[in-house]
């Protein structure tokens, strides 16, 4: 015969347990669904006028922009609505124009020069802000980044200055000089993110291995952060290639691209072809400073290593 006495105290208290523990997950369950619904109207209230924000800022930016393209199929030397008709004449002209090939090969030439030399000095920039300790070395890189800060017509007269006190002649190699000050400080900032992105026991690894610390930096360093650096010359490149105030101060009887373009603008006649060519740089540069940073993102994981 089984002895119920003590199962009854005990069946009562697991039935009570039973009970509390289904109130608690209906009161957790109706305590979630609220704080569910309550993050629910609080992120679409804080994120709405954001958004509206961005979209009318990236409207007022980017709208204007698009007349250019617009407007150099336009029939008609006045830029205006409604457009004339659709040609291709313009485009032509800029083909045909000896001047403008000429100002577009100077802009070509310094812009490849300032990417080589604003990457090679940024990568090495890079390396010694993110591998080794120095003292100092806030200050160091504030005073690098310094000529992004400086304004452009300041930075242009103060390197006239130096330029006619030192007497150099005034000519491309000026205007390369004065872009890669300007160009180092963008490399800098895309190799420092580059570098910092993958596990430096690699070249310490390289380095226990008995590997040098120039064969470690062509074998370990240079593959690694190979993205950063395509990035950088692409970057440094269109910043060059559109660079005007600089340009503008130093230019010789060698003109580049944008001055050319500048000293058009006031003859009413070469407008359109002023456009057709604004309007190619326009896709130029958007596709390099799109593909520069795919891959300047290229091979770095959520978790900031390297995937190779």
């Amino acid at each position: 015969m089984t002895d119920t006495t003590e199962d009854t105290p005990k069946k009562k208290k697991a039935m009570s347990m039973t009970a509390e523990a289904a109130a608690a997950d209906e009161r957790g369950s109706q305590d979630a669904g609220f704080v569910q619904s309550k993050h629910a109207g609080h992120h679409w209230s804080g994120e709405a006028p954001m958004f509206i924000y961005a979209v009318w800022y990236l409207a007022f930016l980017y709208i204007p922009v698009m007349f250019l393209p617009l407007f150099s199929f336009n029939d008609s030397i006045y830029v205006a609505f409604p457009l004339k008709g659709f040609t291709l004449q313009w485009y032509g002209d800029m083909v045909d124009n000896p001047a403008l090939l000429r100002a577009l090969e100077n802009s070509v030439k310094v812009g490849f020069g300032v990417a080589m030399a604003s990457t090679f000095l940024g990568m090495f920039a890079a390396k010694a802000m993110t591998r080794y300790y120095m003292p100092g070395k806030g200050p160091i890189t504030s005073f690098i980044m310094l000529p992004l800060v400086i304004p452009g017509i300041v930075l242009g007269i103060a390197l006239l200055v130096i330029s006619n006190t030192m007497g150099m002649s005034l000519s491309l190699w000026t205007i390369a000089a004065a872009h890669t000050l300007i160009g180092v400080p963008f490399a800098m900032l895309v190799m420092v993110s580059r570098l910092e992105g993958f596990d430096r026991n690699l070249e310490e690894a390289s380095l226990d291995l008995g590997e040098g610390v120039v064969q470690t930096f062509l074998r370990i360093t240079l593959p690694l952060a190979w993205p950063g650096i395509l990035a950088s010359v692409l970057l440094t490149f269109t910043i060059s290639f559109d660079e005007f105030i600089l340009a503008f101060f130093l230019a010789g009887n060698e003109v580049t691209l944008p001055i050319y373009i500048w000293s058009q603008l006031r003859f009413p006649n070469r407008l359109p072809m002023v456009l057709s060519l604004g309007a190619c740089v326009l896709v130029f540069s958007f596709f390099i400073v799109t593909f520069s940073e795919v891959m300047r993102r290229r091979g770095v994981g959520p978790q900031g290593g390297a995937a190779i």
